[in-house]
């Protein structure tokens, strides 16, 4: 029976606008409640049999990779047979669901009244299910034929006065075989526009890390995590963006490891975690994980680590093998430190000289250190400057290539980091001479647009055609009503997705939705792979039937785009690269013998995938081999001077609800914060209430104030009392997208301030 979409009320709105409940925040997460509401959402959507067959596939050797995070999995023998967590199992039942799309549903439906509707509405309604164009001048989308719309995507890009004009945007959940044909297919055409959500999320950690170790990756395994004996978790709530993670902190508690959590809210992962996957999780109590909370300030983290670090020089307890042989930098690092100015250093973090030395004592008595960290920290202004510090103390104690020791920058959607490997960015890859001369083609030298540069070419009329690889960018971005506004201005938008979502609503003149296979389903006898947050590829195959026979694979959409734009081998267009798009799209493992042939740690590829896949090399972790200019690990000095926050108002971080996935609404619910039924709340504490004149419960707007003195404004929130941190608030992306400005971004990464707003409170009708 298929599952009906959420009902409308007898106003013709939906029931998401109504204030949500709210009740106290939980101490502890998973545990049965976890189990019940995964499997709830997951067997409502999808039905009990077809249900149970999919999840017992998730993450599993000859199954699928789960579409939610990129956590990695455990080496197969010790894997469960349940190998998910509660919103892994709704991210396979909002791909599974039995809800769908069809062309009598946006008959219904104008463009113009379902850009009214809700994120979460319009994702509830199900999958697509054949392509559709709205049309220049039409309200509605209608059915257009594949090669039809194939033609009109050639056509529009071959009409642009140059390839820059063209922007080939990528999400994190598309496989490394689609990923690795949409950069040759944007590159084969003459450009390096490839921006990809990584541009909003850890592009941070990519430019500090390959400034500091020379690769742009963490240097850790999970094998590592189960090893350490001290492991600081740095803005980051694994209990709802990377739940599995928890049961890996629990392994390494068990163990021994000293758990510290960095975060202006308390998270209840990190407080105490019931693991549903055993006995003692079910029916016990569970395992407290976080022995220590440092509820920093919002933007604090700097300021921490270079304490920590000034600490461990001034203890003496530095590793000067270590420093010696394979670093540089430490002289001018160390003068630079001196020692710490307290006063400035408690009120940039919000914490005590004691609660700070108590943490770096821990540091300078560990063996194998890791520190973890997410997008808490890649979305503030000094970001770069942040991740570089924390690499400074973890030099200063020898804490790289060590088992059980390193840097952990958590990755978010489930293929963001393959995607990257597979040359998604907007500059020329390291092995670019590799691609074109392999496929007889000068690879483009420019610089291409990252995310925030591609919608500031839309806005100012230099970017014509805007081309998704999946994602939901309009929903995705910073500075809503501008984002918007330039997809609407260009000439054609192109969306490859599975479901409807906020993107296919702001459309270009022309829009084409392109539906395409999810990561559960079959594809004939292929099947793709994807790396995980810690650099492991494995292989990934659908095992459910297609939600409709008209979708396409990713593979199949951007091969046939590039087909119909260039030509093939076996029939080439004069004046394009003739390439085997054909051949690639009958046989993936084409397109894996074509990675192996350019992309370096993909030797024997097919081979080595088979099974519980592998690992690609990483010189720092592996042997200690860092790939800078030097050949030696970078000390950094790194200055900052913390915002000024004006009296009245405070430091606002956009969040996750724990049903949400990125830009994915599950549900309306936020258990372990204790909301129930609504989105639009902002978090502060009561002493902030209180100083404010503002009570718990009032509805307020959230305006932002930026140096460019435009203020932004989101609408009608309902505040609520929460323990965060003094001086700070907290609020949902994306409704809380509005309030940053497109050039409000991180120094050195152009990533996003997300989690660094000034804003005022204003009482509705105060």
């Amino acid at each position: 029976m298929v599952s009906r979409a959420p009902r409308e009320d007898s106003g013709g709105r939906d029931h998401e606008t109504r204030s949500p409940k709210v009740g106290a925040p939980k101490a502890v997460s998973a545990g049965v409640a976890g189990v019940a509401a995964g499997l709830s959402a997951g067997l409502s959507q999808m039905g009990v049999r077809r249900g149970a067959r999919a999840l017992l596939k998730v993450n599993q050797v000859g199954g699928f990779d789960c579409p939610g995070c990129a956590w990695p999995e455990p080496a197969g023998a010790e894997r469960s047979h349940a190998e998910f967590c509660e919103n892994g199992a709704k991210a396979v039942a909002e791909e599974a669901t039995l809800r769908r799309v069809t062309r009598g549903f946006f008959a219904a439906h104008p463009i113009s009244a379902l850009a009214e509707r809700t994120d979460h509405w319009l994702g509830q309604q199900g999958r697509l299910t054949e392509p559709m164009i709205r049309r220049a001048g039409s309200d509605h989308y209608e059915p257009i034929a594949w090669d039809d719309a194939f033609e009109l995507v050639a056509d529009a890009l071959r009409d642009l006065s140059t390839p820059d004009e063209a922007i080939f945007y990528t999400s994190g959940r598309t496989s490394n075989e689609a990923a690795f044909c949409w950069q040759l297919l944007a590159r084969a055409y003459g450009t390096n526009n490839l921006p990809d959500c990584s541009n909003m999320c850890h592009e941070s950690s990519g430019v500090a890390l390959t400034e500091t170790i020379g690769i742009g990756k963490g240097s850790v395994t999970l094998d590592d995590i189960h090893l350490a004996k001290l492991i600081v978790v740095v803005g980051q709530n694994p209990g709802t963006n990377h739940p599995r993670m928890l049961s890996a902190l629990e392994r390494a508690k068990r163990a021994g490891a000293t758990i510290v959590a960095v975060n202006p809210l308390p998270e209840a992962g990190l407080i105490r975690f019931k693991n549903p996957q055993t006995a003692r999780g079910l029916i016990g109590s569970g395992t407290p994980l976080a022995d220590h909370f440092l509820q920093i300030r919002v933007g604090g983290d700097l300021a921490l680590f270079a304490a920590i670090g000034a600490l461990l020089l001034e203890w003496d307890v530095v590793d000067r093998a270590f420093v010696a042989e394979y670093t540089q930098g430490f002289d001018l690092y160390r003068d630079a430190a001196g020692t710490p100015d307290w006063a400035a250093t408690t009120a940039a973090t919000g914490l005590t000289r004691d609660q700070i030395e108590k943490v770096a004592r821990l540091f300078a008595r560990s063996p194998s250190t890791i520190v973890c960290w997410a997008m808490g920290l890649t979305q503030q202004r000094d970001a770069v400057a942040t991740i570089r510090e924390i690499v400074n103390v973890q030099l200063l104690r020898g804490m790289i290539g060590r088992p059980g020791a390193g840097l952990c920058p958590v990755r978010g959607h489930s293929n963001v980091q393959g995607d990257r490997t597979m040359g998604i960015v907007e500059r020329p890859p390291a092995w670019a001479g590799a691609l074109g001369g392999h496929f007889g083609f000068e690879v483009p030298a420019e610089h291409g647009f990252d995310t925030v540069n591609a919608i500031r070419a839309m806005r100012d009329g230099r970017a014509r055609v805007f081309l998704a690889l999946g994602g939901n960018f309009a929903a995705a971005t910073p500075d809503t009503a501008i984002t918007e506004a330039a997809l609407r201005s260009v000439d054609l938008t192109v969306h490859v997705s599975t479901k409807l979502n906020r993107s296919h609503v702001v459309p270009g003149a022309v829009s084409l939705i392109l539906p395409c296979l999810g990561r559960t389903e079959r594809d004939g006898d292929n099947f793709v792979t994807v790396e995980d947050s810690m650099s492991a590829v494995h292989a990934s195959r659908g095992r459910l039937e297609p939600a409709s026979p008209s979708l396409r694979s990713e593979m199949a959409i951007v091969t046939g785009l590039a087909r119909a734009l260039l030509g093939d081998a076996s029939a080439p267009v004069l004046g394009w690269p003739a390439l085997p798009w054909a051949e690639f799209a009958a046989d993936y493992a084409a397109v894996r013998r074509a990675i192996e042939a350019v992309v370096p740690g993909f030797e024997d590829f097919e081979a080595r995938v088979a099974g519980d896949g592998f690992t690609l090399p990483h010189g720092p972790r592996d042997g200690r081999r860092f790939p800078t200019a030097s050949g030696k690990a970078v000390f950094t000095v790194n200055r900052s001077t913390p915002l000024e926050v004006p009296p009245g108002r405070l430091l606002l971080q956009t969040v996750r609800s724990h049903d949400q996935y990125n830009t994915t609404i599950y549900g309306l619910d936020d258990r372990y914060r204790g909301i129930k039924g609504g989105r639009r709340v902002v978090f502060v504490s009561p002493a902030d209430l209180l100083s404010l004149g503002i009570a718990d419960g009032a509805v307020v707007d959230i305006v932002s104030e930026w140096a460019d003195g435009v203020q932004r404004r989101a609408s009608a929130f309902r505040v609520v009392s929460y323990p965060t941190a003094a001086g700070c608030a907290a609020a949902y992306f994306p409704e809380a997208n509005v309030l940053v400005p497109l050039d409000s971004t991180a120094d050195g990464s152009n990533t996003p301030t997300s989690k660094q707003i000034v804003v005022r409170l204003e009482p509705v009708g105060g």
